[in-house]
């Protein structure tokens, strides 16, 4: 019986450790150096499941191009207004910071509330096709339980409703 409540109170205090950790920032990660669209592409998907990109396909040798596809954001009329309105909602967002934003490309982090991790979401104007491509990746951390895809589909539901 001594021993289990041992083991609890180790487990209480790792939890508490690790929670500390995350409220001082410590689990936040550092931004990557290679963001922004290259010749109209955003960076590749992330090799690790935490991450979803609208473009995955576009990299034939990427061993995640399948589970990290997902589809961009359809929109009709002005590029620029689509832009517009898609900032405003990524801005309105909880957790949501605008990094960048330029005509054709938007760059936001999202950070959860308690254990203050932060997801790099990208977004590239594509007025040809009439989309809006997207790369939602963590930062930190192998897995991210779908955060990142249902991130970027409660968006694409807010963008669509008119």
């Amino acid at each position: 019986m001594r021993t289990l409540r041992w083991f609890a109170i180790a487990i209480a205090l790792l939890a508490a450790a690790v929670i500390g950790a995350g409220r001082l920032g410590w689990l936040q990660g550092t931004a990557p150096q290679d963001l922004g669209a290259q010749g109209g592409r955003l960076k590749p998907p992330s090799l690790t499941p935490n991450s979803v990109s609208s473009q995955a396909g576009l990299y034939a040798d990427h061993p995640r191009r399948v589970e990290a596809q997902i589809a961009p954001l359809h929109y009709q009329g002005d590029g620029a207004a689509a832009m517009a309105r898609l900032a405003q909602l990524a801005q309105a967002t909880d957790g949501a910071h605008i990094v960048r934003r330029d005509a054709d490309y938007l760059y936001a982090t999202y950070t959860t509330p308690v254990m203050r991790y932060v997801d790099d979401v990208e977004f590239l104007l594509d007025p040809v096709g009439g989309v809006i491509h997207v790369r939602s990746a963590s930062r930190l951390g192998r897995r991210d339980l779908g955060a990142n895809r249902a991130r970027i589909e409660a968006l694409r539901a807010r963008f669509e409703q008119r």
